[in-house]
């Protein structure tokens, strides 16, 4: 029994190493900017889903809607398969529970498509890689401009939160 459980660790580490790239991005950067932009849309207060920092800026709404349609349309091409049709109902969206749904069940396309993926698949192609990047850079982009709503509207963000109890640290 004891053999198994180790081998079944050692395997697991194995192909975590096989694939550096995948692994350290899914990781470290998807599986926190989505952790980040879920708890943003669910602490954002409802009536706030239509506010804008600035004239011509997009509303908070927009901002989730946004990553939702890019999440569908990049991770569509990281599963090989045409973008499915919540990336164009996402548009239409106007309420939290609506929007916060989006964005959510986006991001579990998202993490399905990221479980298969591997560092090979990742960098076969422009569009392979691009849409990889894309994924996890311009949704880190979303996060920083959610930030501003938030914290304008007296609300600590998701990742200031997390580190909140952390010795030492303010907030």
């Amino acid at each position: 029994m004891r053999s198994t459980i180790l081998l079944c660790c050692f395997l697991g580490g194995t192909l975590q190493a096989q694939n550096p790239l995948t692994t350290a991005a899914t990781q470290r950067y998807f599986n926190v900017v989505r952790r980040n932009l879920e708890a943003s849309a669910d602490v954002m207060p409802a009536e706030k889903y239509s506010f804008r920092l600035t004239d011509g800026q997009m509303t908070f709404a927009e901002w989730l809607i946004h990553s939702a349609q890019r999440n569908y349309s990049d991770c569509a091409t990281l599963k090989s398969e045409s973008v499915p049709e919540a990336e164009r109902q996402a548009a239409t969206l106007k309420t939290k529970a609506e929007v916060s749904k989006a964005l959510k069940d986006s991001f579990a396309y998202c993490a399905v498509a990221l479980e298969t993926l591997d560092d090979q698949k990742a960098v076969s192609s422009p569009q392979m890689s691009n849409a990889f990047l894309h994924l996890v850079v311009h949704n880190n982009e979303i996060y920083g401009n959610v930030v501003g709503y938030l914290r304008v509207s007296g609300i600590v963000p998701p990742s200031t939160a997390a580190r909140g109890n952390q010795k030492g640290k303010k907030n």
